[in-house]
């Protein structure tokens, strides 16, 4: 069994790299880590009191659900594995129902601020649902949160109940419950009972199983995806595996972990080139330093000069002698002898018992340059032929707080910037999200924006936009509206366009779009728009 460590003090290494990625001063990222407390979160399955044992999967599916949508809002949760750690590390099932003093237990051992406990009971399709927020610093119970609906909506009332748990934790949350019911796309209830059925399996014939009639019930269902594609991993089944990670899209906010493993079963085959691609893509997005060094490592692989990017790994986390031994093959094939002999010095101080990293020094001292990876031995050629070390596991809790670190160190940033400077890079960051179709991120950054300058035209048509995504039509119209008060533009002019076309008022819609095209006479929306209202036979005025 591997050590348990609170989940919030797991990665301090990342905390350091985040530093050094942002150019400040160690004060600065230290000042990051009291604006993150009291957003961890624990979410416990829910109880059964609907006396149907072949209902338990909804218990398991709740803390799936929640983490995600609060996740997407601002909040740190405690992953499933996380959660079975501790259960474990306390010695408990991990079935077992916890009392109230053994939850505070649970919480304290998972660094975790609030707890979410639940039950839910079934009666005629229709699924009642009540749970409780547990402030573990103050040991308070909340009054119970209730809501109900059809259990084939089962999305719409974990969804539901996620909002007001956001709202019971931060009074001041202020993304609207219609981005939260819009969030789980179109995964069918049966999709969802087999995705959550194979999380939860034991055996891994039953969890392959569940999980591929998840898939082929909602082939585009990320989570069932990645979860397939792991236990293909698991499997040593890289070919079909790399087949499923691809299929995660790459705006998805598993879309991370998915191309971590992508490149892991790329690797394992051989397919350096297309690992390198998939490391890359990872890479771009959270820069973590067993990402670059995978990256490298399949750069390497391919008889390429990866110095540069083994040197980044091991600056941002200089007490890890595999970058540090990474370093010094590279250095060594580059002919670059002093500075190798430097890196497996280093590698060798902190981890003295390397045998590989001693032999390398060794093969170091000689002198003589080391053939390619790749390359066929020749007579003579020294017997040892050191290949880079390649990070194969992905730590999600890892991945996930370095992401929640980024966004409250870039808070403490902007808070120094004027208004509306403030409000602009809100803004941008909520058109980043809408690109990667991150619509509950992206509404927050838009209501950080307005929060920060009300008068931006620019925040209230992208928030605008936000409503008219999740189907919040009003206040989409109403955003769009404000938006063009304070200053006409072409995004709010388009807003008022699409929801005027659904509600068939063309003439209206037509209008709309050529006031766009006032403002900007080469917008590609608005020429679509355009040409789609002239098929309908309307015309611009």
């Amino acid at each position: 069994m591997r050590r348990f460590t609170p989940l919030r003090f797991r990665p301090l290494r990342h905390w350091l790299f985040l530093a050094l990625l942002f150019c400040v001063l160690p004060t600065f990222a230290q000042s990051a880590n009291p604006s993150s407390t009291g957003r961890v979160v624990l979410v416990l399955p829910f109880d059964n009191r609907s006396g149907q044992a072949n209902l338990n999967w909804i218990g398991d599916s709740f803390p799936d659900t929640l983490n995600q949508r609060l996740s997407s809002s601002g909040f740190l949760t405690i992953s499933r594995d996380d959660r079975q750690y501790a259960l474990d590390h306390l010695g408990l099932p991990v079935d077992f129902k916890p009392s109230r003093a053994t939850t505070v237990r649970i919480a304290q051992t998972l660094d975790a601020d609030f707890v979410i406990v639940g039950s839910y009971n079934v009666n005629q399709s229709r699924i009642y649902v009540q749970a409780q927020v547990l402030d573990v610093h103050n040991l308070r119970m909340s009054q119970p949160l209730q809501d109900s609906g059809e259990l084939a909506r089962l999305f719409d009332v974990e969804n539901a109940i996620a909002w007001t748990i956001a709202r019971q934790i931060d009074p001041q949350f202020s993304i609207s419950q219609q981005t939260f019911l819009s969030a789980s796309g179109n995964v069918s209830l049966s999709a969802f009972e087999n995705y959550i059925r194979g999380i939860s399996a034991t055996s891994q014939l039953e969890r392959i199983k569940r999980l591929q009639l998840a898939t082929q019930d909602t082939p585009n269902y990320p989570a069932a995806l990645l979860a397939l594609g792991k236990a293909q991993f698991s499997d040593r089944d890289y070919d079909h595996a790399a087949i499923t990670f691809a299929k995660v899209p790459p705006n998805d906010r598993r879309a991370l972990e998915a191309s971590f493993y992508l490149g892991l079963s790329r690797f394992n085959t051989a397919k350096y080139a297309e690992a390198e691609t998939a490391f890359k893509f990872v890479a771009s997005r959270l820069p973590l330093p067993e990402v670059i060094n995978n990256q490298a490592v399949a750069a390497s692989r391919q008889g390429r000069d990866a110095v540069a990017l083994f040197q980044r790994a091991a600056a941002a986390d200089p007490n890890d002698p595999d970058y540090q031994y990474n370093l010094a093959i590279a250095l060594l094939r580059r002919g670059d002898f002093s500075e190798a002999q430097k890196a497996v010095d280093q590698a060798l101080k902190l981890k003295p018992t390397d045998a590989e990293a001693t032999q390398l020094k060794a093969l170091i001292a000689t002198g003589k340059p080391l053939a390619a990876a790749n390359a066929i031995p020749t007579p003579g050629a020294p017997t040892f032929e050191p290949l880079e070390r390649i990070r194969r596991t992905y730590s999600e809790a890892s991945f996930r707080q370095a992401e929640f670190q980024l966004d409250q160190m870039r808070a403490i940033r902007m808070a120094s910037l004027p208004p509306a400077e403030r409000a602009a890079q809100y803004t941008q960051l909520g058109h980043d999200y809408i690109a990667q179709g991150l619509i509950p991120e992206a509404e927050q950054q838009f209501q950080h924006a307005i929060a920060a300058d009300s008068n931006s035209a620019d925040a209230h048509a992208g928030l605008a936009q936000i409503h008219e995504q999740s189907g919040n039509t009003a206040d989409a119209r109403t955003e769009a509206q404000t938006s063009i008060k304070l200053k006409p533009n072409a995004d709010a002019y388009l807003v008022i366009a699409r929801l005027e076309l659904q509600a068939n008022q063309t003439a209206a819609s037509a209008s709309a779009v050529s006031n766009a095209l006032k403002i900007e006479p080469n917008n590609t929306a608005a020429q679509g728009m355009k040409q789609a209202l002239q098929a309908r036979g309307q015309s611009l005025p």
